[in-house]
């Protein structure tokens, strides 16, 4: 008997303290329909299997939840098939999210994805943090990143775009530690310090989980 992977969601998001609201199931079902159909042509994502979607990407979304104030402004580097942001955005409606991508094809998902379900105050952009930062310097309360790069590069291209007061969010995997100590260095130059590394299981031996939350040093 296969276990519906929604259910799935929505058990494990309680086991970790998250509540989904109402309309979440709904949404995340056509997100997982879309993301399946789009996928057979053009690959936008290696897991493929429905509770592998759920658990993998949905539910791994939504594991820096509580580092990010509702109504935050927040930008997802790198969003992919629109990991983290659109999870996060369908569980928190209050935040204000830009999604980036330097692949085309991943950005017109992610517009069809926000249409399809019918989200606001959120937009997918073809572009590079590099670029974006031309525009939209220290302009978010919340930067962050899902298995993008390693830790110390993240920080060159997240930090010019965070506000005075915001936090950059690395989602690593079992060796978040190992790269905190090599990015050292570079936390020292742009005045910035490790807040907190939350360490995580996801279920059903889905892999280890290592959340590492950056902000500025107060002056």
């Amino acid at each position: 008997m296969t276990t519906n992977p929604l259910s799935l969601l929505s058990n494990h998001a309680a086991d970790l303290g998250i509540v989904l609201p109402q309309d979440a199931l709904p949404k995340f079902d056509i997100y997982l329909r879309e993301l399946k159909i789009w996928n057979e042509k053009f690959n936008l994502t290696a897991i493929k299997d429905d509770q592998g979607i759920a658990i993998k990407h949905f539910l791994d979304s939504l594991t820096p939840l509580k580092f990010i104030k509702p109504g935050s402004a927040m930008l997802d580097i790198g969003s992919g098939a629109g990991f983290p942001g659109i999870p996060l955005k369908i569980v928190e409606p209050s935040l204000k999210i830009t999604l980036i991508d330097s692949v085309n094809k991943k950005v017109t998902f992610m517009k069809h994805i926000i249409s399809e379900l019918g989200l606001t105050d959120i937009e997918a952009v073809h572009s590079r943090a590099e670029e974006l930062a031309k525009t939209k310097k220290g302009n978010y309360d919340v930067v962050i990143s899902r298995a993008l790069t390693n830790l110390s590069d993240f920080i060159k291209l997240g930090e010019p775009l965070l506000k005075a007061d915001g936090v950059l969010i690395a989602m690593k995997g079992s060796k978040a530690d190992e790269e905190v100590k090599e990015a050292v260095k570079i936390m020292g130059k742009r005045k910035m310090q490790v807040r907190a590394i939350e360490r995580l299981s996801l279920p059903m031996g889905a892999g280890e989980r290592g959340l590492v939350i950056i902000e500025k040093k107060i002056q």
